[in-house]
């Protein structure tokens, strides 16, 4: 849940208060090891914990990081990784959603469901509430379409919309749809919400 509190002192901006649970990073922290090796991985942790000492501590996959916090470490990883390309944001969705969603994953058992009206109106939303405490995800399957809105995310960044996307993209292919994406509404241009569609075209 999303708690805005406002200071009082000289009308400074509002303090947001919202939690990614620490899965995000743990699988970051696999991928990224299995990538680039643990030295390197220890290393680039090393230098975090120096610029914010809250890396110090150690996070599992149920600690409730801080969003600000998590935005940190992931746009100092963009930086110190992959030339901070932006576009990394959607792989690291796709890895998250095979990562937790594949056989044997933490949340395997919410592809289950055999109907796809229900995974994506139902499923969906509790995906994002797996990870996030705050914000909010629909979904709303019309035909063969698919929509997913995400709106109250206190913090336009664009990593919410670019991890979506790939985790959803990924988790159609896990689901064995084949899809074709058209983007509605982007934080990336300015909008104040998401909104991509995805037209279910067959079976994989």
């Amino acid at each position: 849940m999303i708690r805005l509190q406002y200071l009082v002192s000289n009308l400074a901006p509002p303090e947001v208060f919202m939690n990614i649970k620490g899965t995000a990073f743990v699988t970051a922290k696999v991928s990224m090891t299995a990538a680039f090796g643990e030295e390197r991985w220890n290393a680039f942790l090393g230098k975090l914990a120096e610029k914010d000492k809250y890396f110090k501590n150690m996070i599992m996959s149920i600690t409730p990081i801080p969003v600000e916090k998590h935005l940190f470490f992931l746009d100092e990883m963009l930086k110190e990784f992959f030339n901070n390309d932006k576009n990394q944001y959607q792989i690291f969705g796709r890895v998250a959603a095979k990562f937790s969603l594949s056989p044997g994953g933490a949340y395997h058992s919410y592809l289950r469901v055999s109907d796809l009206n229900r995974f994506v109106s139902e499923v969906s939303p509790k995906l994002w509430s797996t990870y996030f405490d705050g914000g909010k995800l629909t979904g709303e399957l019309k035909g063969n379409v698919a929509h997913f809105k995400i709106t109250d995310v206190p913090i336009k960044h664009i990593y919410f919309e670019y991890m979506v996307i790939g985790f959803y993209k990924q988790a159609f292919k896990i689901f064995g749809k084949k899809v074709v994406e058209k983007k509605i509404k982007s934080f990336a241009r300015g909008d104040d919400m998401i909104h991509y569609q995805y037209e279910i075209i067959g079976n994989r």
